[in-house]
């Protein structure tokens, strides 16, 4: 069978590469490194703030392009942050929920540019149905780490899609890895999609493939179904070269 070609992968960040605490798995982060040797692109495309991400792409040696706040954020380097996304509208929202849900809360995080993180304690349902009822132009997300409060127009999906024009690589030559629901336009933008981790069912209707494992050990699972089912060798071979 002919080898595709595939020029990038397109990673999330919790319960991919990390768990949702944060607590990265070494093994993946070690595959990371060898892939960008062997001239693979790597891109996180996460809920994570930009700076984050710099700072994990400039750790572990990879491409320091990189998607935040669910497509909220195109980063090429600490000097290059493009905002995609407006604050003004998911910061509005925000106000609107949390005088109608008691208990709300904001989550700690590194500072965002475009949206509203939001601890997991309460009916998300209610939340989106409140902001659609009240025509917020946001979307209300659930990214298994947190609750998102993001701008309408913007999702991992299109945030991709910015990068790899950067980059001038073709979708159909990236594989995405995620998993949970806001990974879907991702997947649905690439030419090949994988659901890893402890995904949810949405992840795992839209993905390609599906492997289920442990976040960090997924990942890796993930990257050797890449190189036997799509790229058409074996990544153990592969990463001797």
């Amino acid at each position: 069978m002919k080898s595709r070609m595939i020029k990038c992968f397109a990673l999330d960040v919790d319960g991919t590469i990390a768990d949702n605490e944060g607590h990265l798995d070494l093994e993946a982060a070690s595959m990371l490194r060898s892939l960008t040797k062997l001239g693979y692109q790597i891109i996180f495309v996460s809920g994570r703030s930009a700076w984050e991400l710099i700072i994990l792409a400039k750790y572990l040696g990879t491409s320091l392009v990189s998607v935040g706040e669910n497509g909220g954020v195109l980063s090429t380097s600490p000097l290059d942050i493009q905002v995609i996304g407006d604050k003004s509208k998911t910061e509005t929202a925000y106000d609107y929920l949390s005088n109608k849900i008691k208990g709300i809360e904001i989550k700690p995080t590194m500072p965002r540019f475009t949206e509203v993180v939001l601890k997991r304690n309460f009916d998300i349902e209610n939340g989106r149905k409140l902001l659609s009822e009240n025509k917020m132009p946001v979307n209300l997300i659930d990214s298994t780490f947190a609750y998102h409060i993001t701008d309408k127009t913007v999702n991992k999906g299109a945030g991709l899609k910015l990068a790899l024009e950067k980059l001038k690589i073709d979708p159909a030559e990236t594989i995405a890895i995620g998993d949970s629901d806001t990974d879907i336009p991702m997947f649905k933008l690439c030419g090949y999609s994988i659901a890893t981790g402890k995904p949810t069912n949405g992840a795992k209707e839209t993905a390609n493939y599906t492997v289920n494992s442990n976040p960090g050990e997924g990942l890796v699972d993930a990257f050797q179904l890449s190189f036997q089912k799509i790229l058409n060798t074996n990544l153990e071979e592969e990463l001797k070269k």
